[in-house]
């Protein structure tokens, strides 16, 4: 029997000591619990992804000393093979990096493999900084069991659809027992399914048992969900790792099927995995919780409104850092209803965070005193609502620089593509949570936490109150915006359209068609088509968000600021 160690790991970016250690001290643990191989995520040894750091030759240097120490740490466990993910330099043609696997035994590297197919869609842009591997299967005997190489895009084009090339042709070739892929997948909405379909179908089609190791934790705006799955012709999705926390389990394999190492049947996994609204909360809480640790940052600030967003993020806020670490401040002004302090006290009573208060109507006064005074002209209109806006936005940035908590803004994925939002203001911050989430699934994530914790978190009054940025006598949302109902759909079928799970795909789609069938529905349709273009000018300057869905606003949708369309 091969025994496999599956080191599900959260790196950071550019940690070499810290990556270095962790490898090795897996290394030494699947050592000790007899394991043939031991095998890390793609990238593993600098993180996942770089980016331009790749051009620091400082970077690329510390990078292959850090390879050096675990080449070097493995003499200690001569029986062992790590399979870790680093760069390796080219000295031929074309970009001067491969992404690489390295199979490393005893001291020396025996196996070598260069990803072929280089990401350049999405949030992706490796094509950027490597140069795609040579065709062809690379191969290594391990416990007499005859096993072969890819790295995650490499498993992505068995159908041939995206790229010309298919590494497992050439696997299908070399006949490998097994197949070891290593990755650095972010999650989405829907991403463990479509990663459970396509490989089992590549397995089956292929004939090829695979292990597929991924990445687990927050890097800026991607969450990397772990998951690591084996998978076989026979068994279909054989084993399964924890998702969002870091893992390290020791399986077996003979006879093309995956077991415990004491022969036994291995836990069937749960197919269904997580409820949409239960995924989206482990997602944004880990991406809180590594961004801020990253960063730097032990506390976070939040303007509570006594809204909906305000709330959801400060109870996903306490959830990432523990109620201690989160402080709220209430900033009324002349046009703030009762409930926007009120219902702000409640839901921070709820949650044991500390709430200040720092009114903003003098503020607010004085600033309109000094325009007309200056200007000749009162200050009144969407100028005087955007004012109070950026008041509450430079009072937070004040308490920011002033106790050093990173300060998270509250904006909603529907908010912010239609321009719902003051530069400046509302879009202050350092990390957004709520940013790839529409405004339907801030309450639906809202009612979730509420039954996930049997008891009210988020006041009833906050559900259900219509929701008002508070900015003008009486004002609405549904004053200029659709209802949100209405709304998503239609940003969902134009910001996403295909990249959405088929089932909402067909939903958004079914619902845009029968609003182009009346004159008024064609006439919304457009408007907030045209919303969304004018817009993107306050998305180029709004803080990073978590990503959620497969398409996210930041990397992953690049449009042009000054253009007709």
């Amino acid at each position: 029997m091969l025994k496999l160690a599956i080191a599900q790991l959260n790196y950071m970016v550019g940690d070499f000591a810290g990556n270095t250690e962790t490898t090795i001290r897996h290394m030494r643990r699947a050592s000790q619990e007899g394991a043939d191989v031991v095998v890390f995520s793609e990238l593993s040894v600098c993180g996942y992804y770089p980016g331009d750091l790749l051009e620091d030759t400082t970077f690329l240097a510390r990078m292959e000393a850090a390879v050096e120490d675990i080449r070097h740490a493995s003499r200690d466990m001569p029986a062992l093979v790590a399979i870790i993910g680093t760069v390796r330099r080219n000295a031929g043609p074309g970009k001067p990096l491969y992404n690489a696997l390295l199979a490393i035994r005893d001291g020396e590297i025996i196996a070598e493999y260069y990803k072929q197919l280089l990401p350049t869609y999405g949030i992706f842009d490796e094509r950027r900084h490597f140069e795609p591997g040579p065709e062809g299967a690379c191969m290594l005997d391990i416990a007499s069991i005859k096993v072969g190489f890819i790295i995650c895009e490499d498993g992505w084009n068995d159908e041939g659809r995206d790229y010309g090339v298919n590494p497992f042709a050439a696997l299908r070739e070399a006949r490998p027992e097994l197949i070891i892929s290593i990755n650095a997948s972010p999650s989405d909405i829907g991403k463990r399914k479509q990663r459970h379909a396509l490989f089992s179908a590549a397995s089956m089609n292929n004939k090829l048992p695979l292990l597929y190791v991924n990445q687990v934790g927050g890097q800026d705006q991607l969450v990397f969900d772990g998951a690591s799955f084996a998978v076989s012709p026979e068994q279909g999705i054989a084993f399964e790792a924890q998702r969002f926390t870091e893992d390290f389990q020791v399986i077996g394999f003979a006879g093309g099927r995956f077991l415990a190492t004491d022969g036994a049947a291995l836990p069937v996994p749960d197919p269904v995995g997580l409820s949409v609204p239960e995924f989206t909360r482990r997602q944004i809480v880990l991406g809180l919780q590594d961004y801020a640790r990253r960063c730097g940052f032990a506390k976070v600030v939040v303007g509570s409104s006594g809204g909906i967003d305000s709330a959801l993020t400060l109870a996903l806020a306490v959830q990432a850092l523990g109620a201690d670490n989160v402080i709220a401040i209430t900033m009324p002004s002349a046009y703030s209803s009762e409930g926007s302090v009120s219902d702000s006290v409640a839901l921070c009573n709820n949650l044991g965070i500390r709430l200040y208060t720092h009114p903003i109507r003098e503020l607010v006064e004085t600033y309109s005193q000094g325009f007309a005074t200056a200007f000749d002209a009162p200050l009144m209109g969407l100028p005087l609502e955007n004012l109070q806006a950026r008041v509450r936005g430079t009072i937070l940035m004040e308490y920011s620089n002033a106790f050093g908590a990173l300060l998270l803004t509250t904006g909603n994925k529907s908010e912010i593509s239609v321009g719902y939002c003051t530069l400046y203001g509302d879009t202050n911050g350092g990390l957004g949570l709520l940013g790839d989430l529409y405004k339907t699934e801030v309450f639906a994530l809202s009612r979730h936490i509420n039954e996930e914790a049997g008891r009210e978190i988020i006041p009833e009054a906050v559900l259900t109150k219509p929701p008002s940025a508070e900015l003008a006598p009486g004002q609405q949302d549904t004053d200029s915006l659709p209802p949100y109902d209405v709304l998503d759909e239609i940003l969902k079928w134009h910001i996403e359209g295909a990249r959405l799970p088929d089932y909402e795909a067909f939903a958004a789609r079914q619902f845009v068609e029968n609003l182009m069938t009346t004159r008024d529905g064609k006439q919304l349709v457009e408007r907030i088509l045209g919303m969304v273009a004018r817009n993107e000018y306050k998305r180029r300057q709004a803080p990073p968000i978590v990503r959620v869905r497969s398409r996210a606003f930041g990397s992953g949708r690049q449009m042009p600021i000054a253009a007709k369309y």
